[in-house]
């Protein structure tokens, strides 16, 4: 029998498993490298924020700094400033960090083997990390796209470092390591932290100065330099700085010394204080934002503006001031604005009368839509002339006759007066009238053209009340088209800043017409007798003015220029109600008095011998108002008693009278039929009935002064409308048949009536007030 073989020994089982977890162990090797390596490429270049800029006013002054606004996810909101490039590297700067952060920054990969090795030590020996490992590489990737301490987030910095380090030179690395680095209080960077600290350039540092700074971006909230706490903990690192530096001869035994000695005596100078102008500053973060600077240096992106601290500190007061006496009349909020008249740039900018208080404080008003009154008149008396409709002489209907339902403020009228008259008095009828002969698209299309407004629908919405109200625009935008006034026709932007990107200027009326509307606005005798001479609209050198009153007292401004400046008030409240007789001659008016008044260093009793520039192509030429009708031409008469000197076209003949009866022109709005005693051949018998004649009247001093006045009373047949005048000074217009209550001043007075642009006066009545 053949031997049988032993049967073979079984195969081992198959363990298809351990296959598996190979494969899945190398998949997940692969899937994390490859996360590891896309965020390393994703990181792996330089990027920062764009430098931000301190501003200052024009005499080079702290007004603030316009930062980085960052929120976290809770709601936490931090400002950053700084990140301003730095060319050329700064040695020594370079040294003291380099000393402090990485000493082998010249010769490792972009990691240092031997203080990951010395980190790693202390840990396990002491617990805890006494020194960093970060490299200037891996701080950089971790300022640019900061994330949690995890051992992770280390080994993506640390890959992160040695492509950077690859892929640019060390210089590079450097000037973008001292553009990120936090320097505390959200100043980042060496040139910004040696500004906002020590307000000098980098180049001009000391070596204590630059062992301070060097100290703080490795805890910049434990070594506040602002604290004394965090200022001693700068200090005691700062001088580690010093030490290595001294080692490596860098620094010799002397300056070491000095230097030691300086560090300990450092003090910071103190902390610039943001001025009392929030809307200014918020407007001109605005502007910059959008607009941006032209040729800010990155370096040092210090930015003029062209606010005054002075003027503003002075202006913010004096509208506090008035906004507290008008506050028992409603008055709640102002804004003023105010511009240098010949670069249009802007010195001082009140947006509200205290930012972040009550009744919408942190509205700014100044650039606020509101109703302007009758502060558009003068363009629609500009355009008029520039297009030949209206001429100096021409004659204006102030009647009720064709008035299209408008009246005006007072309820009363003034007949026949020229166009110098009709605007510097304010009248509503003349200007609505000429706004109908202009053209409502016209004047419309020539409000936008200002700037005044930037609506796209038919002048029809507005109609003719365009000239009195009714087209919405804000203070700043009313400012910079007076502007075109003031300056000889040519409209300019609003300058806020050195550097501000502003359209080309641009002639919108010739010098002429704009001379001319001018010279009707500074004319303190064509106010009369709607403002009183000698009041808040009168200055002891030239000013041209108008004031603006809108519907219900809802919103007073004025606008007011002289040689040198320009002057914006608006008053009103945040919710449009209506104010108690809060005209903008009695409230804007007087703040922009006070305002010019300071900005010129007048004083009372001053009186300057000047003038505003008068129209080239045109001459002077006087006119009169005669006592009987009289027909155009021929040498003022020599009983003339109101004399007036109007400009007219030097080419053309001009009338040396005025006709006291206005005939109604040919294509122009009629005067209608003459009220009794206007133009009739004798004048109406004027007379005071009350008081008497050398009446000696005694004041009450038990009655409260409101109530201590006297009663005027005129006997004026067929007359609808009077001025009483109060010695020698227009005093109020009245009916011919209305009582007037005059306030008792001691002292002799004297009073008359007379009508209005016309021949006709009253015998004068003299008393005395004891």
């Amino acid at each position: 029998m053949q031997p049988v073989s032993p049967p073979a020994p079984p195969s081992p089982p198959r363990r298809p498993w351990r296959r598996r977890i190979g494969w899945a162990v190398l998949a997940l090797v692969v899937a994390v490298s490859g996360l590891f390596a896309i965020q390393v490429a994703q990181r792996a270049h330089l990027e920062a924020p764009a430098p931000t800029p301190i501003l200052y006013d024009r005499q080079g002054r702290f007004v603030a700094q316009i930062g980085h606004e960052e929120r976290t996810e809770d709601g936490r909101r931090f400002v950053d400033y700084g990140y301003w490039t730095v060319d050329p590297l700064p040695d020594r700067v370079v040294r003291a960090t380099l000393a402090l952060e990485d000493r082998r920054f010249w010769d490792h990969p972009g990691i240092d083997p031997r203080a990951v090795a010395r980190a790693l030590w202390q840990n396990v020996e002491g617990g805890r990390v006494r020194s960093g490992a970060s490299t200037i590489a891996m701080q950089i990737a971790r300022m640019q796209e900061p994330r949690s301490r995890t051992l992770w987030a280390k080994a993506v910095e640390a890959g992160t470092a040695l492509v950077l380090t690859q892929r640019y030179d060390r210089r590079t690395l450097l000037a973008h390591y001292l553009r990120l680095v936090p320097y505390g209080n959200g100043s980042h960077g060496i040139a910004h932290a040696a500004r906002w600290y020590f307000d000098k350039p980098v180049a001009d540092l000391s070596w204590a100065e630059i062992a301070l700074l060097s100290a703080i971006p490795q805890a910049p909230g434990t070594m506040n330099p602002r604290r004394p706490l965090g200022l001693a903990k700068a200090k005691q690192r700062g001088q580690r700085a010093l030490d290595e530096l001294a080692q490596q001869g860098v620094i010799g035994p002397e300056e070491l010394t000095l230097a030691t000695a300086q560090l300990a005596d450092l003090r910071l100078p103190p902390t610039p204080l943001r001025p009392d102008a929030v809307p200014a500053i918020l407007r001109l973060r605005q502007m910059i934002a959008r607009d941006g600077a032209e040729a800010l240096d990155p370096t040092d992106p210090r930015l003029r503006t062209t606010l005054d601290l002075d003027i503003q500190q002075t202006v913010t007061a004096a509208a506090r001031r008035q906004l507290r006496a008008l506050s028992p009349m409603g008055a709640q909020q102002v804004a003023v604005i105010v511009a240098r008249r010949d670069t249009r740039e802007v010195l001082a900018d009140v947006g509200s009368a205290r930012y972040g208080g009550a009744n919408g404080g942190s509205i700014d008003f100044s650039r606020t839509i509101r109703s302007p009154g009758s502060t558009l008149k003068p363009f629609v008396y500009a355009l008029a002339m520039q297009r030949a409709l209206l001429s100096p002489t021409d004659v204006m209907a102030d009647m009720p006759e064709g008035a299209s339902g408008i009246s005006n403020a007072d309820h009363s009228f003034l007949g026949p007066v020229l166009p110098r008259q009709a605007l510097a008095n304010s009248r509503n009828i003349p200007a609505t009238n000429l706004l109908r002969r202009v053209g409502l698209d016209s004047g419309f299309r020539f409000f936008r053209d200002l700037g005044l407004h930037d609506l796209d629908v038919p002048a029809e919405n507005f109609g003719l009340s365009m000239a009195i109200g009714s087209l919405p625009t804000s203070l700043d935008k009313l400012v910079r088209a007076y502007g075109a006034l003031a300056d000889d026709g040519i409209l300019r932007d609003l300058s806020w800043y050195r550097g501000q990107a502003q359209a080309a200027p641009r002639r919108v009326l010739s010098p002429d017409i704009a001379r001319l509307v001018t010279l009707f606005l500074s004319d303190p005798m064509a106010r009369l007798p709607s403002f009183p001479r000698y009041g808040t609209t009168e200055f002891p050198f030239p000013v041209a003015l108008k004031t603006g009153t809108s519907q219900g007292y809802r919103d007073a401004w004025v606008v007011a220029w002289s040689q040198d400046y320009m002057v914006g008030v608006w008053f009103g409240r945040p919710d449009a109600g209506t104010m108690r007789q809060v005209a903008g001659a009695g409230s804007a008016a007087k703040l922009a008095q006070d305002v010019l008044l300071g900005l010129h260093g007048a004083r009372p009793g001053d009186l300057l011998d000047a003038s505003f520039p008068v129209p080239r192509a045109y001459k002077p030429v006087e006119l009169c108002v005669p006592a009987q009708p009289s027909t155009n031409g021929g040498p003022a008469p020599a009983f003339c008693r109101q004399r007036l000197v109007e400009w007219v076209k030097a080419d053309a003949a001009a009338p040396a009278l005025i006709p006291a009866v206005a005939q109604p022109q040919a294509g122009g709005p009629g005067i209608g039929s003459a009220e009794p005693g206007i133009g009739s051949a004798e004048p109406p018998r004027l007379s005071i009935t009350m008081p008497e004649q050398n009446a000696r009247i005694w004041r009450n001093p038990e009655m409260p002064p409101a109530l201590d006045r006297l009663a005027l009373k005129a006997s004026a047949p067929g007359v609808s409308q009077i001025v009483w005048y109060v010695d020698g000074l227009p005093f109020r217009t009245a009916r011919g048949d209305e009582t007037v209550y005059w306030p008792l001043s001691p002292g002799a007075h004297r009073f008359q009536i007379r009508l209005p642009l016309q021949d006709g006066e009253s015998r004068p009545v003299r008393i005395v007030v004891e």
